[in-house]
Formats: structure tokens, C-alpha cells, sequence
């Protein structure tokens, strides 16, 4: 039976979402890879244990998260029933909804049909009685911006969910739909952008309007599928997932672009006393908006490894002058994640 570690809010951060009452863990475990079906269960138990030995106690699931589609949620479930239940109080466990997930016009985009009927489907897989946050995962281009805000504040009315956020959107959508849970009174805390060192959209994007509306925001693809570690530092490995080239920046021939610029992030952040992983998180973190970031691990050395970051956050002038010159020199490549 599983005990989590008696210190594991020893050194963790937990950080503020916007001026909500909610802190999440600074760093936060996603389910997009590593969790799915065509994974070995015990392999990711390892993972969340060590995750939450940690004080890592942010979660972040999506419907479709897999492969296969809803194979992250299951599994979760399964981890939830047997280690995590007598923790759920201590959990903020998010989920949502937004991209393809089942046949047919109503398992995807942001209707209210399609939310709802998501929503309860993903906690029948999770086990959960609600979640802390449910996000709608993307905006509908043909659905009002005020149905996908009346279906999220529904979930809250109807306890499924204490929180709702939203993710990729950009900064007229985020400040459109504010105005919308503003009106309704709905618990809108948090985008989640997709953001690194790779992809600075945000910067002038949603993170403006986040602060001006007192709202937090969460980073996925933090460490840019992989590339801002040292997987890529020599080449790129056969078992890597550019070799797969499912995500568009991730194709071989766009990575090989980025080898001379995480070399020299690599060399910086050396001297900074922190692997390339570390600094790009710790560079995440500066920024006011942001509660969180999330990684994604395939072994539990990969979440120690990544929590080491917290050590140290802070950056001189000069080596912020420094990184933002080596990223000037990347090639101009299109970043977008999903």
C-alpha cells in the first residue's frame, strides 16, 4: 500500500493562480505522453508516486490524452483507486475538453453538448467525483464563446467541477470569454498557453491580458516535447519522439535547426550550475503570470530531475540578455504545439 512521503511539502513552491484563492505546485505533472494505453501502468505509477513524494500535487489530464483517446484518464483511475484516494483533498486534478475524441459531430470542439456529455465521460474513466479545474481545450470557431462559457459554468453549478479554465486560446478569445464568466460569476482562473523558450507568443499574447484581469495561467509543452533537455544535445536518438514526427515541430529536419541553439542554452545554463531542463523551467517561472509548469516524464528520474529546478530561479540580467540572444539567432520555425 502506498504512503506518500512524510516531507514532500518540504521543498516544493505552490504558487498562486491569478488572484484566486487556489495555489498550484509550481511544478505540475501532465498526461499528455507517457500515460496512455500503449504504456506500462507500473512504469507511470512510479512516476505519479515519485511526482507527489515531491509535492507535486497538480495534475493535468485532458479527454483525449492517450494514445489511445481516454486511455490517460483510465489509467489514472487506476492509480487514483489503488494510491491516491486517501490524497484527493490534497490534489488538484484537471481535465478537459476541446479536441476529437469520439465519432461523429458532438465529440469534439466546444458545444455545450459536446462539453457536458466529455466532462462526465472523464470522470466516469478517472473515478473522480469532480474535477478541481475542467478546461475547455481549445475555441470553437463556430460555436458562441457564450455556450462554451454557460457549458463550464454548468459543470461548476452542477459540482463537477470547483474551477474552469481555458487553453489556446489567444489573447482576444481569453479577454472575450472573461468578460463572459465575469458576468456569470463563473470560477475562471486560468489559461494554459503553450510556452518556452521556443515559443515566446505569450509574452505578448495572453499573459498581458491574464495579469490586467487577475487571471493565472499554466505552460504546457514547458520543455518543448523534449528538445529543451539534453535528449537532442548529440543528435537525435532513434527512439526519440521526433523519429515518430507526429508533432509538426518536432520533425526531424525542424529539430536539427534547433541543435546549435540548445547547445549553446546547454552551455549557459552549466554555468548556472543546472541542466538545460532546469534552466528552461526556472526561465518559465519568471515570468508574473505564470502558476505553474508542466512536465511530462517517462521515468521518475525525469520528475527528480525537473523539481531540481526550484533551487534556483532567479537570473541576472545578464544572463537573460544572454538567452534572449541565442534565441534571436534560432531560425524562425512555427511552434505550435497541438
Amino acid at each position: 500500500m502506498y504512503q506518500a512521503a512524510n516531507e514532500r511539502y518540504d521543498t516544493m513552491q505552490y504558487r498562486r493562480v491569478g488572484h484566486s484563492g487556489l495555489k498550484l505546485s509550481a511544478i505540475g505533472l501532465g498526461f499528455w505522453n507517457n500515460f496512455g494505453s500503449v504504456d506500462a501502468l507500473a512504469t507511470q505509477r512510479d512516476i505519479v508516486r515519485q511526482a507527489f513524494d515531491l509535492g507535486i500535487t497538480y495534475f493535468d489530464l485532458a479527454n483525449n490524452y492517450g494514445p489511445e483517446p481516454g486511455s490517460a484518464e483510465r489509467n489514472f483511475g487506476q492509480l487514483f483507486a489503488q494510491d491516491f484516494r486517501p490524497y484527493r483533498d490534497e490534489l488538484v486534478i484537471a481535465s478537459k475538453a476541446g479536441f476529437e475524441m469520439w465519432p461523429g459531430p458532438y465529440g469534439d470542439w466546444g458545444s455545450r453538448k459536446s462539453i457536458i456529455a466529455s466532462a462526465d465521460q472523464s470522470l466516469r474513466r478517472t473515478g473522480l467525483d469532480y474535477f478541481d479545474i475542467f478546461y475547455s481545450h481549445r475555441a470553437d470557431p463556430d460555436t458562441p464563446a457564450e455556450e462554451t462559457a454557460l457549458a463550464l459554468d454548468q459543470l461548476v453549478h452542477q459540482g463537477k467541477a470547483l474551477y474552469v479554465g481555458i487553453s489556446n486560446y489567444d489573447a482576444e478569445q481569453t479577454a472575450a470569454i472573461a468578460a463572459i464568466f465575469k458576468d456569470l460569476h463563473t470560477p475562471f482562473i486560468v489559461e494554459q498557453p503553450c510556452y518556452n523558450m521556443f515559443n515566446r507568443k505569450p509574452e505578448t499574447g495572453v499573459f498581458p491580458v491574464l495579469e490586467k484581469l487577475g487571471k493565472g495561467a499554466v505552460s504546457y509543452s514547458s520543455l518543448a516535447q523534449g528538445m529543451l533537455t539534453n535528449k537532442y544535445l548529440h543528435g537525435i536518438p532513434a527512439d526519440s519522439r521526433a523519429q515518430k514526427a507526429t508533432i509538426p515541430f518536432l520533425h526531424p529536419g525542424v529539430v536539427k535547426q534547433t541543435l546549435t541553439t540548445i547547445a549553446a542554452l546547454n552551455d549557459l545554463a552549466a554555468t548556472r550550475g543546472q541542466s538545460l531542463a532546469q534552466m528552461a523551467l526556472a526561465w518559465n517561472l519568471r515570468q508574473p503570470a505564470l502558476a505553474s509548469v508542466l512536465i511530462g516524464a517517462s521515468r521518475p528520474a525525469q520528475v527528480i530531475d525537473n523539481v531540481q529546478a526550484l533551487a534556483n530561479l532567479d537570473f541576472t540580467s545578464t544572463e537573460l540578455a544572454q538567452i534572449d540572444a541565442i534565441l534571436a539567432a534560432q531560425p524562425k520555425i512555427d511552434w505550435q504545439a497541438q
